[in-house]
């Protein structure tokens, strides 16, 4: 089955993910998708695949996600999706999908439930 990797290719996760399957022999699709940006309907797939909500991918260490004020809670997943497509920043990476399932490639070990 295709193994997809949506990343940015200057984040530290990201680097060990690519390491972690050419190491083990495994063949991918890197997606940046800084330069290629996830559409609404692909990002709710991949957070659908993944069986978490809109706010868990985010990550809150960003300077946006405070200059938004997210985390005082009042956006609805909807607007979540949207600020997300908006601003790449605050999406957690990598994302590593194969077929109908998708985990959060942070630690790299979460992608051995779709290796096996």
């Amino acid at each position: 089955m295709k193994l997809t990797v949506y990343e940015k290719p200057t984040c530290t996760k990201c680097r060990e993910m690519d390491k972690f399957l050419r190491e083990h022999g495994v063949e991918f699709e890197k997606v940046n998708y800084y330069l290629a940006p996830l559409t609404r309907s692909r990002l709710q797939a991949l957070i659908r695949k993944m069986g978490i909500r809109p706010r868990d991918l985010l990550r809150t260490t960003e300077p946006v996600y405070r200059e938004l004020g997210i985390a005082r809670g009042t956006f609805s997943d909807d607007q979540l999706i949207d600020l997300m497509i908006e601003h790449p920043d605050l999406i957690q990476r990598p994302i590593v999908e194969c077929g109908a399932k998708a985990v959060l490639g942070r630690p790299v070990e979460n992608v051995k439930a779709l290796l096996g």
